[in-house]
């Protein structure tokens, strides 16, 4: 496989632990601000994997409260930003194309977003675009799904 590029790069630079995580995601958040709403934390990534954490905070609640929809899905497309990141090969690229989100639950704790791509494509087979359907599952503190993301991923090759 070729080389995933700099974002996973930077991530296997940094120390394996809260001080890298904090600084990877500080970092990820200058380079696309508005996932900055959410103060996620990448816990872990790798190649079809991603955890993302966010801390429930006044500025993602909604007016019942709870974690507000719109704050779940940015929280989906880290999760999922950072997975194709650390999985999509320098010789192809990605785009978000579409998100089908089901809202299972009040979301009232911090939430948790995993990434997880049971079967990891063969990019050399890919000559010609096509989807990637990335799923995120989001639970709260009680590990109770509150929020399913579905989102599609456009790759294509690098010209």
């Amino acid at each position: 496989m070729t080389s995933t590029g700099p974002t996973y790069g930077m991530w296997r630079k940094l120390p394996d632990n809260i001080v890298g995580q904090a600084v990877f995601s500080v970092g990820m958040c200058i380079r696309v601000p508005y996932f900055g709403s959410v103060l996620p934390r990448v816990r872990s990534l790798e190649p079809g994997r991603c955890e993302v954490t966010a801390p429930r905070w006044w500025g993602i609640r909604n007016h019942l409260g709870t974690f507000h929809a719109i704050a779940a899905c940015n929280l989906a497309e880290v999760a999922m930003g950072m997975l194709t990141e650390a999985t999509v090969p320098t010789t192809h690229r990605w785009i978000p194309k579409e998100m089908t989100v089901r809202y299972l639950a009040k979301a009232t704790t911090s939430l948790t977003a995993v990434a997880e791509l049971k079967d990891l494509p063969d990019f050399g087979a890919i000559t010609e675009p096509t989807d990637l359907v990335v799923p995120v599952s989001i639970r709260d503190r009680d590990g109770t799904e509150v929020v399913h993301a579905d989102i599609t991923v456009w790759i294509s090759r690098s010209h």
